[in-house]
């Protein structure tokens, strides 16, 4: 038998309002709100923190103002309207990949007359990403050679001389080798006084990234008749048919290098003596 007289109005929550209970929401810049007391709809274009205030604008551009708070609904839902928070600026790093302090918005100087030059590309690379901070401040530009065979002929066309200095960043530059003899001779010519030249032990700059840093415990040894790059990216499964996959695996090693902790020691000494010198005033 049916109940004539229906549910007990009574059994559930009656005291609860019909839209449900208000819950807090920040007053978000565009959205559309509307404020129960005035029936005034518009959207959210303006919120003072100082006043606790939020600021409507309907749909013919006239303006409210109303307090922060309670008496608002938002999509059919009762709402306190709060003011949204703000979230703070991420922390600007205080030092640079190389470790030095941070120079915050200072304009890159004006180029020196001094240079630094490296044997390749991927040198350049390395040393931008490392040190390149550092060197927008001091103004010292950064080129690459191509091959260190060819050094001489580079310095005859620059022509170096007082406050028009060169510093040399030369792979493998170990005792007896083709680099000590090419460097050795500049030394002893009439610029080798304004031209500072300094090298790593590496076969080539990649291994001046810590091999960890690629999972590997140490740089693979590659007999010489395999081209090294190539025998590298062979050992690490790595493409390496053409340049362009050669290309493609320095780019993930560079990705690797985020600081001046992710390059041996061997490296890091050498680049800094180089930019101390060619940013040292000339007697």
């Amino acid at each position: 038998m049916s109940d004539r007289y229906g549910h007990d109005v009574l059994s559930g929550d009656w005291r609860a309002p019909k839209r449900g209970r208000a819950t807090e929401a920040p007053a978000t810049l565009g959205e559309v709100v509307e404020e129960v007391t005035t029936d005034f709809c518009g959207e959210v274009v303006q919120v003072d923190r100082d006043l606790d205030t939020v600021t409507l604008e309907d749909r013919r551009q006239r303006r409210r103002t109303f307090p922060l708070g309670p008496g608002f609904l938002l999509e059919g839902r009762p709402v306190i309207l709060t003011a949204p928070v703000v979230r703070a600026a991420p922390a600007r790093p205080t030092r640079t990949a190389s470790g030095s302090i941070a120079v915050h918005d200072a304009r890159a100087r004006v180029a020196r007359a001094s240079r630094i030059f490296v044997e390749g590309r991927h040198d350049a690379e390395l040393v931008e990403k490392v040190w390149g901070d550092d060197l927008r401040i001091e103004g010292v530009a950064v080129e690459y050679l191509g091959g260190v065979d060819d050094l001489a002929d580079h310095l005859r066309d620059f022509r170096p001389g007082p406050g028009r200095r060169v510093g040399v960043l030369v792979d493998h530059l170990v005792r007896g080798s083709k680099e000590s003899r090419i460097a050795d001779a500049i030394v002893r010519s009439p610029v080798g006084k304004h031209v500072l030249i300094v090298g790593h032990p590496f076969v080539d700059i990649w291994q001046a990234v810590k091999p960890d840093r690629l999972g590997l415990q140490e740089w693979p040894t590659i007999p010489r008749s395999i081209e090294w790059k190539k025998g590298v990216c062979q050992h690490l499964g790595w493409p390496h048919r053409d340049q362009a996959d050669i290309a493609r695996a320095w780019k993930q090693i560079l990705g690797r290098v985020q600081s001046f902790g992710d390059c041996e020691p061997a490296l890091l000494g050498r680049v800094e003596e180089l930019i101390d010198f060619v940013t040292e005033e000339s007697p």
